[in-house]
């Protein structure tokens, strides 16, 4: 028996490559955009906020009431707003 063999063009590999590329820059973008709505008043917040491999650290010790929205410059807190924009990126990324 025989058959014949033909090389199929591999479409997936590079839209894999693609989503994980820009899956791979998400936890910096969160950060960044975490840090963005965090309040300002010191400045205290903004600096103890740290990016450690994929988590975003808040070290100070008022993170929970801030991200309970105890700021009026955050009422919806930091996590919130940085999960919608997590959410929304994706979204955005699945459409590419």
């Amino acid at each position: 028996m025989k058959f014949n063999t033909k090389q199929v063009a591999d479409r997936i590999t590079p839209s894999l490559n693609t989503q994980s590329g820009r899956l791979k820059n998400l936890p910096k973008q969160a950060y960044n955009f975490f840090v963005s709505v965090t309040p300002i008043d010191t400045g205290y917040a903004r600096s103890r906020t740290q990016l450690r491999g994929n988590t975003i650290d808040a070290n100070y010790p008022y993170a929970i009431p801030l991200d309970r929205g105890w700021s009026r410059q955050a009422r919806d807190g930091m996590t919130k707003p940085t999960e919608k924009y997590i959410r929304n990126y994706l979204t955005a990324t699945r459409r590419k």
